[in-house]
């Protein structure tokens, strides 16, 4: 196997003393995983931020051995981790991505909408920009892996992507998140306090 393909670096687990296991979107092969030599080092531990755009170069001798990465950053998030609210969001979607896409299968509008929401939080002037596409990438992925979805917000404010946001917690722990929804909806439950906030 080798791919070469721009993806979305969405989760990263460490492995051994050094090295990581990053889960990487990309749009033509899906949500792909890869040992990354030396991914905790100085050299690659700003590259390997979940949110990261990054060229990934993936090799392995077979389809059943996990690829070996290598990857050079496009663009960082790690200046938007400083603020806890963008880095809830950013944390949110990527922990959702990587939790609920099986491997190896495409899903171009996924990586799309990911890529949009991803840079509508870095770069909206406040919640009030990018809360709306939260939802909608939410939704987006419920369909995309044949749950129907949810509702979108009812209005432009705050308050109407809040309870379209509410509302599809149900259907996010029931449908994708059932067996392994603690940490991962803590990350949601966190986003939705501090989205509350700027709402009173």
């Amino acid at each position: 196997m080798h791919i070469r393909a721009p993806a979305i670096l969405c989760a990263a687990r460490q492995h051994g003393e050094t090295a990581i296991i990053a889960r990487l979107l990309t749009a033509d092969h899906g949500l792909v995983a890869g040992y990354v030599a030396g991914g905790r080092g100085r050299n690659l531990r700003p590259v390997v931020i979940p949110g990261n755009l990054v060229d990934v170069e993936l090799r392995s001798r077979s389809e059943s051995q996990l690829p070996f990465a290598r990857l050079e950053l496009v663009e960082s998030r790690g200046p938007w981790l400083n603020e806890p609210l963008p880095a809830s969001a950013i944390g949110w979607a990527c922990a959702l991505t990587a939790t609920a896409l099986p491997e190896r299968h495409a899903y171009p509008a996924l990586y799309e909408a990911l890529a949009a929401l991803l840079s509508a939080i870095c770069h909206a002037p406040s919640a009030r920009g990018w809360a709306g596409a939260m939802v909608a990438y939410e939704v987006l992925v419920l369909r995309e892996l044949g749950f129907g979805g949810g509702g979108r917000p009812k209005g432009p404010e705050l308050g109407d992507a809040l309870a379209a946001f509410d509302a599809l917690s149900a259907p996010l722990e029931r449908y994708l998140l059932a067996d392994r929804r603690g940490d991962v909806m803590a990350a949601r439950a966190m986003l939705r306090q501090r989205l509350g906030r700027m709402a009173e």
